[in-house]
């Protein structure tokens, strides 16, 4: 995977111009309120801070979003879930409303779930370490296929309780997944490449901290790969 994502990144650090102090981290989250997010179609209760971390209770399933659109960056997110077989995640250049007959948006979604979803769902194991897809009509190719999803190649998300850190690497329509320390998914070819960060809500207490962004250079992005401004 690394042979794809050094030459990647590689090609915006030495052909962008870029100083070394444009590119900084900026933090998504002020630790005191939601300023800068939208609630999209969940509650003011779903969605509350503690401690200085950001929690979420779950319920109504639905998403708040990022009151800007992001094209290339990298995000770095801590997550935990609190209860066995917790289902969550970040959508990436993604619609800012819910796609129609749904409660979740269109975009590219980085997989959030306990470990313990798999059995008590009845699914593929690969489903639950940092599944790759694209939601309600984005498209990907996969790098590790599971049907249009992309698993990783090696499991590494912890269980309830215990903090998970995923670095998301999203330039020109690729993803670069780094799960606790070591990449290991992927996806390529997205058909939407610019949009809205969302996080999602659905039935089961999540908490999220650290979360942070870098921007980098634009990319040669046609108007139909940029996902719609929300109202």
């Amino acid at each position: 995977m690394n042979r794809y994502l050094i030459p990647l990144l590689s090609l915006f650090f030495l052909s962008s111009g870029l100083r070394a102090e444009e590119l900084v981290w900026k933090e998504l989250f002020n630790g005191k309120d939601l300023s800068n997010w939208v609630d999209v179609n969940t509650s003011p209760e779903t969605w509350w801070f503690e401690d200085g971390l950001l929690k979420c209770k779950g319920f109504p399933i639905g998403v708040m979003r990022s009151e800007k659109q992001y094209e290339n960056f990298i995000l770095e997110i801590e997550w935990r879930h609190m209860e066995d077989g917790g289902n969550s995640g970040v959508f990436i250049w993604s619609e800012g409303t819910p796609a129609p007959g749904k409660e979740l948006p269109k975009g590219m979604e980085v997989q959030m779930l306990e470990l313990s979803y798999s059995k008590m769902h009845d699914r593929h194991p690969g489903y639950v370490s940092g599944e790759l897809f694209g939601a309600n009509g984005l498209t990907v190719v996969p790098d590790n296929p599971r049907g249009p999803r992309s698993m990783s190649v090696e499991y590494r998300c912890k269980p309830k309780g215990e903090w998970n850190k995923y670095v998301v690497v999203a330039v020109d329509g690729v993803v670069k997944l780094s799960i606790n320390g070591k990449f290991v998914n992927g996806i390529q070819q997205a058909s939407v490449k610019k949009g809205y960060l969302c996080l999602e809500s659905e039935g089961a207490e999540i908490h999220f901290r650290n979360m942070r962004i870098m921007e980098l250079p634009a990319g040669v992005t046609a108007p139909e790969q940029i996902a719609p401004l929300a109202p």
